[in-house]
């Protein structure tokens, strides 16, 4: 997987964007980094205003694991679409297809309130979705045990990912990253799409796009299916920056 800011990728970007693409973005980990719990993060001043000028010219949007009443006063721009939950809320027929799917699961972790607060787990109820973190845990390794052993009954009624020290539920026929992207596209009336994502859930995004379209992954993963990577958030200001100049907007 070469990286995007060399000539090759700089090309395949030129490329894409002649097309006028839908431009998708993951957030935590993509335009803002990683940070020790979820209310901290937000994209800075020079990211969003980078945003903001390329939903002038083409269509934005940010598909996301956290629910969109939340990310949307974190991102400092208006996008033309914000995607929740890991894509399952997109519409109002996801939303209410979804809705209970999590209650036999939330049951469980009330059930065992004290038990995973004491491993250091944060559950993060999202509605559509549930995120059980353990960044501030001082076992780990133990913690996702846990959480593993409490999510297993759930299983096949509910889908289980891992992310960046956290364990993510959602029911099992819940739309994903991927269809979220592929249905923006169709929306939009466009032939392509550039996507920057960073996790796990990112990857059918990356599995599934055509050949044709720009994916890029930011950190190094070698059994990604991305197209391109990107070592870090910083670098994904510059790709906004390339994008914009391949734009005529050079800042």
């Amino acid at each position: 997987m070469p990286h995007l800011l060399q000539p090759s990728g700089e090309d395949a970007l030129a490329a894409v964007l002649r097309r006028s693409p839908l431009l998708a973005f993951d957030f935590d980990g993509t335009l803002t980094p990683i940070v020790a719990t979820p209310d901290q993060a937000r994209i800075s001043q020079a990211v969003s205003g980078k945003l903001q000028r390329l939903a002038s010219r083409l269509p934005v949007a940010i598909v996301t694991g956290r629910r969109v009443d939340d990310v949307r006063p974190r991102l400092g721009f208006q996008p033309h679409f914000v995607v929740g939950n890991h894509g399952a809320e997109m519409d109002e027929a996801d939303v209410a297809q979804a809705a209970g799917a999590l209650q036999e699961v939330r049951g469980e972790l009330e059930r065992r309130e004290v038990e995973l607060t004491r491993a250091g787990i944060m559950v993060e109820d999202k509605g559509l979705s549930l995120a059980l973190h353990y960044r501030l845990s001082r076992r780990p390794d133990e913690a996702l045990a846990l959480i593993r052993e409490v999510l297993r009954p759930a299983q096949p009624r509910c889908r289980t990912f891992s992310g960046k020290m956290v364990e993510n539920v959602v029911p099992a026929d819940a739309p994903d990253k991927a269809l979220a992207v592929h249905r923006l596209v169709a929306h939009c009336n466009v032939s392509c799409a550039i996507f920057v994502g960073d996790d796990v859930n990112d990857e059918p995004v990356f599995a599934s796009a055509p050949r044709d379209w720009l994916t890029i992954r930011v950190g190094r993963a070698p059994d990604s299916r991305a197209g391109y990577f990107l070592d870090s958030t910083a670098e994904v200001g510059l790709l906004l920056d390339r994008m914009l100049v391949h734009l005529g907007q050079p800042g």
